[in-house]
């Protein structure tokens, strides 16, 4: 924590031992024996090989820009130019063992990468580059967010961690792109976010008067919606003023177009 009570991100080395186990937690589960990869998960149209294929595929391109740039920009314009995503072929044609494997594979890769990464440089991705830190981010919060497509689709409860502290400080700091990549108007009024993490603690982001509003809650419910796998009238979320209120109609934790979101469950 930081002496004003909020959060701060963490060191790499508790970055990379969090992504490790967000990896580690998803692969238990996809590893258990009986797991039906063909099953459709609540994304339209990918079931649950599909999800692993998509974490490998893009494990393997931040690998790839963490360690050689040029050869990164080369086969980003391969992926342009093909149009669709490619990022599940490979879970459409192995099988459930295999696709295991290449992933297990990609993860190595990407953790090896950043360990040797120089911390101070820019990594490139697919919009703006990036820190090495906030490129282990996201790959931990697309962990998590494709693994919560897998658990819902195979009909599991998974219990929240503390490594939704990383969800959530990617999620508050991608307000203001949420807000201009869904067409809202821009706002620079802060807005206070105050969450129980599931060990109980209390995570804290923007000014205790902040002008935008508050939002308050269970750390988990407030990452489900940031990254789209719940509608926030299925969460219990505490939503005072206008700021607050439009930025979690339109929350969004991860880069790209704007998310289709799930439907409320009533």
């Amino acid at each position: 924590m930081c002496d004003d009570g909020n959060v701060s991100a963490p060191g790499l080395d508790e970055l990379l031992s969090d992504l490790e186990a967000e990896q580690v937690d998803l692969d238990r589960i996809v590893s258990t024996p009986g797991v039906d990869w063909k099953r459709p998960t609540p994304a339209p149209g990918w079931t649950v090989a599909d999800q692993i294929s998509h974490l490998a595929f893009f494990d393997e391109r931040a690998a790839l820009a963490l360690t050689d740039p040029d050869a990164f920009s080369r086969d980003t314009e391969q992926l342009m130019a093909a149009r669709r995503d490619v990022s599940v072929d490979r879970g459409r044609t192995l099988s459930g063992t295999d696709l295991t494997l290449a992933w297990r594979h990609s993860q190595r890769h990407l953790l090896e990468a950043a360990r040797r990464a120089d911390p101070t440089r820019r990594v490139p991705w697919y919009g703006p580059a990036m820190s090495v830190r906030s490129c282990l981010t996201a790959r931990l919060m697309e962990t998590w967010a494709h693994g919560q497509d897998v658990v819902d689709a195979l009909g599991l409860e998974r219990v929240g961690t503390d490594r939704l502290r990383n969800v959530a400080h990617i999620a508050v700091g991608a307000r203001a792109y949420a807000l201009s990549i869904n067409g809202r108007p821009s706002d620079d009024r802060p807005v206070r976010v105050e969450l129980t993490a599931p060990s109980g603690a209390t995570w804290e982001w923007g000014p205790v008067d902040a002008t935008g509003g508050r939002v308050c809650g269970a750390a988990l419910d407030f990452c489900l919606v940031a990254v789209q796998r719940r509608h926030r009238d299925d969460v219990v979320l505490e939503i005072e003023g206008d700021g607050a209120e439009a930025w979690m109609e339109v929350a969004q934790a991860f880069a790209g177009p704007p998310g289709r979101g799930r439907t409320a469950s009533g």
